[in-house]
């Protein structure tokens, strides 16, 4: 009989180098949304990966960065959180650069917690002179003992078979924690919100989608058709900003829901009839209590 193992592993890095997108490109599905703006992921997203007799649980987390209000703080707590406990972690870096006062904030974690972790280095297909890369390495391992270095591109996919095998050599013998069909442990409320986020943040200017939330309101399957009803509440924090999301005529969001509803037909492989509404909660990011009500305080 075929030993089983396992290993849980921590996805961290500061925002938009490309933890979101590893992970997708890890699992062949979109679980954890992606846009080119800092802290795109509010949540701590979990995705399943298993392959033959191995399993590999990840936690992706939100970019680890200066925060500027409670929500920030509670987001750089949910990183240092996942990282305490967890088997590994896979510390996503730019192929350029030196380290940040963030990123060596974390190292510093990595090091406290005697963990094992794996640099990875994103972007290689930016990267014209490959010869940069290892200079980007022996910069990085003079600050951590890091088990391997892979360079990896999201984009194209390059490396993440040798990140399989490095991460595979991390496993031990355990039982399996979740099925061999399962991708994620986020429940489908919480994907169809993130959906509908991504598209707000691709969609409009750098100021407004970090003051945004989504509440999914009603998911629904009808019983005499194949179609799902979604009921989502586009929430900001400031007036004028709901009649930007709104945009003129109703064209913005229109746009917005149109971009959310292909994505969520793909995801749920079923017709979808989306509605959405735009209301206003002033200042929600320096809210506890708001923010526990949309899900993003752990």
């Amino acid at each position: 009989m075929m030993k089983t193992k396992s290993a849980f592993l921590t996805i961290a890095g500061k925002p938009n180098v490309g933890k979101s997108s590893i992970l997708n490109k890890l699992l062949g599905t979109k679980i954890a949304i992606v846009s080119s703006k800092p802290q795109t992921t509010r949540t701590k997203i979990m995705g399943v990966l298993t392959l033959d007799e191995t399993q590999l649980v990840f936690t992706d987390t939100p970019g680890f960065h200066k925060p500027h209000n409670k929500l920030g703080e509670i987001m750089n707590t949910a990183v240092k959180d996942s990282i305490t406990g967890t088997d590994a972690v896979l510390f996503v870096v730019e192929p350029k650069g030196e380290p940040d006062q963030k990123e060596l904030e974390l190292i510093s974690k990595f090091r406290q917690e005697k963990i094992p972790a794996i640099l990875v280095i994103n972007k290689i297909d930016t990267v014209s002179e490959k010869a940069q890369l290892l200079g980007r390495v022996s910069e990085m391992y003079r600050y951590y003992d890091f088990t391997a270095a892979v360079p990896v591109s999201a984009e194209t996919g390059e490396g993440l078979d040798i990140l399989i095998s490095e991460m595979k050599k991390l496993a031990a013998e355990s039982v399996h924690f979740f099925p061999d069909d399962t991708l994620t442990d986020q429940p489908e409320r919480v994907i169809a919100a993130e959906i509908i986020r991504e598209k707000i943040l691709r969609l409009m200017d750098k100021e407004i989608p970090h003051g945004i939330a989504v509440a999914i309101e009603k998911m629904r399957e009808r019983q005499d058709k194949a179609i799902l009803d979604i009921d989502a509440v586009i929430y900001c924090e400031r007036e004028s900003h709901k009649g930007m999301v709104i945009g003129k005529k109703g064209a913005m969001l229109k746009k917005i829901s149109t971009f959310a509803r292909q994505d969520l037909e793909r995801f749920f492989d079923i017709r979808v009839n989306l509605h959405t509404w735009v209301k206003v909660k002033e200042g929600w990011r320096n809210k506890e209590g708001l923010i526990r009500n949309f899900g993003l305080e752990d």
